[in-house]
């Protein structure tokens, strides 16, 4: 062995081999970036194969005259496996730069098998696409214009008392291209539109467009233009109904209503149109008339029909005014203008006391007493014996006051 090392020969062969299997090493490395030898380094001495699926790879190249043709039955994606060295895979799978198409060119309508094929990957890569073989139709290009419709949703969701106005759209119509069996087959056209809690209009709006048959079955066609444009106007309507005060129970005894008004007379109300038209009226909560025993003013709140709103407006003020009847009985008669040396007596009423009732506004009656009264006859001139005399009363100018009776009858005798 000592001596296989001393040879300049056996060193020179050694030197040699090294040479060619970095030369062949390099070629084969310049070859596999170049895709023309199925040859690799790892394959010559060895290496191992690995597979790696990739699913969801879109198929979106189909080679056909689009401007005559229309192709349905192409599925969206499709799954490539591929097979080979690490080294070669790994690239791909990264930069995921596999092109898969169907080539339709040549044929003509009708249906038909096509394999699902793909472009050039690396040499050293085996490529399986499932699935391999699918099924089209190819049909005759037809193209239509339809009008676009526009179909609010979730107006039950709207704040209430707002409502959907007028609309635009940037365009009414759209040009729909497919199949004429498909063309034929539409039945509905429409954007639809969410204004869920919406309190301000709509403004240029970006939609997509929807096609159905008349089934309600969704139609994949092309649409042009895919979107459109609206704006809506989002009402909250009003207008302004006189108000009315609602009452409930009665007075207590003793009382009587003379008014009662309120200083607010009419209030902007907030409700759909369909409901402001049919309004011409609100009123108060009732007003319970039993609790009522002073003049003045008092506030209420709105009875506001469902879905009406009036929101500036919390309570109002009512202005009270009561008319009161208080009686005063055992008032005791005074006699004014009695000479001297002559008594009266009374003979009806023979103990020469009465009642009396006052009326007036609650404010004017509420604190009076008997104190605030003086019932008297007029004796000047009368002559002696018997006499019917006309009672007068004094008291407050801003009450009416009635007597039990109008005249009494007295005994007028000197003493």
């Amino acid at each position: 062995m000592d001596n296989w090392f001393r040879s300049k020969w056996f060193i020179r062969g050694i030197s040699l081999g090294f040479a060619i299997l970095l030369y062949v090493f390099v070629a084969i490395e310049e070859v596999d970036t170049e895709e023309e030898s199925p040859i690799s380094f790892t394959t010559l001495f060895g290496g191992s194969t690995q597979t790696q699926t990739l699913p969801d790879i879109p198929l979106d190249d189909i080679r056909i005259d689009s401007e005559k043709f229309v192709v349905s039955g192409v599925p969206e994606t499709v799954t490539v496996t591929l097979e080979g060295p690490s080294s070669a895979i790994t690239p791909v799978v990264k930069q995921q730069n596999i092109d898969v198409f169907i080539d339709l060119t040549g044929l003509e309508e009708g249906e038909h098998q096509v394999e699902i094929q793909h472009e050039p990957v690396s040499s050293q890569l085996s490529v399986y696409i499932e699935p391999k073989t699918i099924n089209v139709m190819i049909e005759e290009r037809s193209s239509k214009e339809f009008e676009v419709a526009v179909d609010f949703i979730n107006t039950d969701k709207l704040p209430q008392g707002y409502q959907i106005g007028d609309h635009e759209l940037n365009t009414e119509t759209v040009t729909i291209t497919s199949s004429k069996e498909i063309i034929d087959r539409i039945a509905i056209v429409k954007v639809y539109v969410d204004v869920a809690g919406l309190k301000e209009s709509i403004n240029k709006r970006e939609v997509p467009v929807n096609v159905y048959d008349s089934q309600g079955n969704e139609l994949a066609v092309r649409v042009e233009p895919g979107t459109v444009v609206i704006s809506a106007e989002i009402e909250n309507p009003s207008k302004k109904v006189p108000v009315s005060v609602a009452t409930s129970g009665e007075l207590a005894e003793g009382y009587e209503l003379v008014s009662m008004e309120l200083v607010t007379k009419e209030v902007e109300v907030f409700a759909i149109s369909e409901i402001l038209e049919t309004l011409d009226e609100i009123t108060t909560e009732p007003v319970n008339l039993s609790e009522l025993k002073q003049s003045g003013t008092i506030k209420v709140e709105l009875a506001l029909p469902e879905k009406v709103q009036a929101p500036d407006v919390t309570e109002l003020e009512v202005v009270v005014e009561l008319e009161q009847t208080k009686s005063f009985d055992d008032v005791a008669i005074e006699v004014d203008n009695l000479q001297d040396g002559y008594i009266v007596h009374f003979t009806e009423p023979s103990n020469g006391q009465l009642s009396i009732t006052v009326t007036g506004n609650e404010q004017d009656v509420r604190e009076l007493s008997i104190e605030d009264f003086r019932v008297f006859i007029n004796a000047n001139g009368l002559d002696t014996g018997r006499s019917t005399v006309p009672i007068e009363v004094e008291g407050p100018e801003n009450v009416s006051v009635d007597v039990e009776v109008n005249e009494v009858t007295i005994e007028l005798e000197e003493v």
